[in-house]
């Protein structure tokens, strides 16, 4: 199927048909269901709970007041939400996929690559719950911050969230992209590399170095998964140009990840698998 024959409608089924597999899959028992639904909340609230409690503490932490501290976050967490609900079952973890052999998979499959990747991993039941806690600590930021919720601050915050759900899946796929060399180690460094960038994105990076923060905006974009975006919503980066600079780094990540990716799976074309594990392949 070529590529300029897919249609919007196709994507919208295809998450349809996925969608229903992911739910029949987490309603076949609803003592796991209640168990992984809980389990997820308790993650998210331990992942931000620290950064809470300092805020409280301190009352802000440097410019960042409290509401803001939420507002980060809610931003924050709405991203790692829309990840996971759009690109579960190791599609944002692409190593895993490629290292194991089950990229064949997708490869056979009579549609273009990018729309399997786009669809297949759609789980609403795994990544919603932290989603809506995303939505619940934004709205708790909305009412103690002095924000007009217009139509062109609402278009900002909705394209610096794509924005900065494409960096981190750029990111995972350009060091993802190593499988195609190394199979084995590559998996063992997505996982460290996205506990890392998890770990850094909640925490405002104002007082960093220039050289680590430079890094931290680069190397490991951390900062623009949610400090840098959120600072621009919030009115805290002077330059007028602010809302704009998580999409254009968007753009040049996903650039550098695609051409990653592409001269990984060209190489692959030619040497193939090295194993095969079924384990984690959504069947």
């Amino acid at each position: 199927m070529a590529a300029n024959a897919v249609r919007p409608g196709r994507v919208l089924r295809l998450w349809q048909l996925f969608g229903y597999l992911d739910l029949t899959w987490m309603l076949r028992d609803l003592g796991s269901f209640a168990g992984y639904v809980f389990s997820e909340l308790v993650g998210v609230l331990a992942k931000f709970f620290a950064m809470l409690l300092l805020a409280e503490r301190f009352d802000g932490i440097g410019p960042w007041g409290n509401a803001q501290i939420v507002f980060l976050l809610g931003f924050a967490a709405m991203v790692t939400g829309t990840i996971d609900t759009l690109f579960g079952y190791n599609v944002a973890f692409i190593s895993r996929r490629i290292g194991r052999g089950q990229l064949d998979h997708v490869l056979v499959q009579p549609q273009p690559l990018w729309l399997t990747l786009l669809t297949e991993g759609f789980s609403p039941a795994a990544g919603l719950p932290v989603f809506l806690s995303g939505v619940a600590l934004l709205v708790r930021a909305w009412a103690r911050l002095p924000l007009v919720l217009s139509a062109g601050w609402l278009a900002l915050f909705a394209l610096n969230l794509l924005a900065a759900c494409v960096i981190l899946l750029a990111f995972s796929y350009a060091v993802g992209s190593v499988a195609f060399w190394a199979p084995r180690a590559a998996e063992e460094i997505n996982s460290s590399t996205w506990r890392l960038i998890g770990q850094l994105r909640t925490f405002p990076l104002d007082g960093v170095g220039q050289r680590l923060l430079g890094g931290l905006l680069t190397v490991v974009p951390a900062g623009f998964i949610a400090w840098y975006p959120s600072r621009a919503l919030l009115g805290l980066e002077a330059a007028p140009v602010g809302p704009y600079v998580t999409p254009l780094a968007a753009l040049v990540f996903g650039l550098v990840a695609l051409a990653i990716f592409r001269t990984g799976l060209r190489h692959y074309a030619h040497t193939g698998s090295q194993r095969y594990l079924s384990y984690g392949h959504r069947r």
